[in-house]
């Protein structure tokens, strides 16, 4: 039940305000003491204590609510706990799995772009931010409601393509390659760029390979192809680990076909012009940099590929929305880019960039060209083997220890990451990526392991009842009510995700249900001779099992049942 609606519903009928602005105004207070919900009576007249005093004796609460009272300039709602008890529980343990579902997007289409790395270099730690925080988001979409496509958009094109072949062609061997693909490659990579430092011809030569390749020249596609497949063979081990899916691996050479006819379609409805014999589109008046259309030797630009791959995904997806899950520092590439399609008459509301910080690094910026990066398969298989010497070492009749292994060793990795706010740069610490202690994601799955060992000791004793046997009075004690009240929160969490983009608000709201509920089974014995106080407490940690579970599913992290 959304309380804050019922809220919204009363005041409306007593005041002139609109549903909109109440439902902006109506906030929850800092301490619960102050009640469950606060409305700030400022705008009904000079004296908002005498106007919050005037409005409280014309309010007729409905069940939902115990009490209001005036506090200072506020009103201050205070729901019927019984009954908020047996609404939430009620409808988690009829819901399950698909509590906090909902139909908002229901009839829209949303395309997420995001992880998209290159083809033929690492998949770095670099490369994490935008593969957990898109796949949350396309996670989160479809579980309220919205048809969401996920595209990798996967870097295949481009003159760094032509600096390969060229290394390649000269130093390569196709043995090694086989061996290890992306660990060779990048090899080949970086002494280009050291011989390019003493030998400038070779970036000649490569931008020469890379107008061959769009050309389609036979040994230059060969020799992509080849180390396309290799890479994404090698990336999809990496998404299996940490269980992502896409529905689509169109990168940016799908779109060199189409390319002409981008240009086409963009230059009959913007204005473009020639500018050092580049097909541009001139973005001065708006205070940015030039689009590149077409560079002065014939070949495109990032900007011709992702117009292309834009077009393609409206007809294709009947696109509603495009959301592009991509780092900070490419923020100016998408102003340009939505700019264009603005000046198309396409709706600017159409296009998100979703930014996030960088990881930052105590040896300075991981570079490709110099060979210092990190893997994020090492980072993983680090975590993962810590996890199992733990569980060697602390649970060594764990059944499926492998299995748990890998879920709390890749969950801690995941969750690290997604609890930070995505603007912010990260620190890249060793100790604390891979640390369980505190607020982690190990953390919330050893709390949800306890609440399904609870239940299992509860089952064994046949102490386990349904919410229709439970009697609610029995839910007294604040550490109770606690629990409840953040159980009930979960919904509302997930709107504020799906509006902010921000999956670390979801991040933080389990921690707060996880610190909550082990106050609770601290302070508060859930099995015990007292048969009614038992089934209403099991029904209470059963919810919680439920909640945290769907929580963490959002966020692309395992909920093992044992640890």
């Amino acid at each position: 039940m959304d309380f804050k609606e019922e809220i919204v519903e009363l005041l409306a009928q007593e005041t002139k305000l609109k549903r909109e602005e109440l439902m902006n105004l109506i906030s929850v207070p800092p301490n619960s003491t102050m009640g469950d919900y606060a409305f700030p009576c400022f705008k009904l007249g000079k004296n908002p204590k005498e106007e919050g005093e005037k409005l409280k004796s014309k309010l007729i609460l409905p069940n939902a609510f115990s009490k209001v009272e005036v506090a200072g300039a506020y009103l201050n709602f205070y729901l019927n706990h019984h009954y908020l008890a047996e609404q939430t529980l009620k409808t988690i343990y009829r819901e399950r799995k698909y509590y906090g579902k909902e139909d908002l997007g229901k009839g829209k289409r949303i395309v997420i772009d995001f992880s998209s790395p290159n083809i033929a270099k690492p998949f770095g730690i670099g490369h994490l931010r935008s593969t957990v925080i898109g796949n949350c988001l396309y996670k989160l979409h479809i579980f309220l409601g919205y048809k969401a496509i996920g595209v990798n958009h996967l870097g295949d094109w481009g003159t760094q393509f032509g600096k390969l072949i060229v290394a390649y062609t000269k130093w390569g061997n196709e043995t090694e390659l086989q061996q290890d693909p992306i660990k060779y490659l990048l090899k080949l990579y970086v002494r280009f760029h050291d011989e390019a430092e003493r030998d400038a011809s070779l970036n000649d030569l490569a931008r020469d390979e890379f107008k061959k390749l769009e050309d389609g020249q036979k040994e230059a596609l060969r020799l992509w192809e080849l180390f396309r497949e290799l890479s994404l063979a090698e990336f999809k081990k990496i998404y299996r680990l940490l269980d992502v899916e896409f529905d689509s691996y169109t990168g940016e050479a799908f779109y060199s076909n189409v390319l002409g006819k981008t240009i086409e379609e963009v230059s009959s409805r913007v204005s473009t012009e020639v500018s050092d014999g580049a097909l541009i589109v001139n973005l001065e008046k708006y205070n940015m940099a030039p689009v590149l259309l077409r560079k002065s030797n014939g070949t495109t630009s990032y900007h011709t590929r992702d117009l292309a791959a834009i077009f393609y995904r409206i007809q294709k997806y009947k696109a509603n929305k495009l959301i592009y899950v991509v780092g900070q520092e490419q923020k100016l590439h998408f102003q340009q880019l939505f700019k264009v399609m603005e000046l198309m008459k396409y709706d600017s509301e159409m296009f998100k960039h979703v930014d996030f910080g960088l990881f930052k690094f105590p040896e300075g910026k991981m570079s490709t060209r110099k060979g210092n990066v990190i893997f994020l398969e090492e980072v993983l298989d680090k975590a993962i083997e810590l996890v199992r010497k733990l569980i060697e070492e602390k649970n060594p009749d764990l059944k499926n220890k492998e299995e748990v292994a890998r879920q709390v060793g890749v969950g801690a990795i995941i969750f690290a990451d997604l609890s930070n706010d995505r603007i912010r740069d990260i620190n890249f610490d060793w100790d604390r990526m891979l640390s369980f202690e505190g607020e982690t994601g190990p953390y919330l799955q050893y709390t949800h392991a306890r609440a399904c060992s609870i239940l299992r000791k509860a089952e064994s004793e046949r102490k386990i009842g349904s919410s229709e046997k439970v009697n609610y009075d029995h839910f007294q004690l604040e550490e109770e009510l606690k629990v409840i009240r953040q159980l009930d929160k979960f919904n509302h969490v997930l709107k504020d995700v799906l509006k902010t983009y921000k999956p670390h608000t979801l991040a933080r709201y389990l921690l707060d249900l996880a610190q909550a509920f082990n106050e609770f089974y601290h302070q508060c014995p859930v099995l015990s001779d007292q048969m009614q106080a038992t089934k209403a407490r099991l029904l209470l940690v059963d919810c919680v099992r439920q909640v945290l579970a769907n929580g963490l599913d959002l966020m692309g992290i395992k909920a093992p049942e044992e640890m």
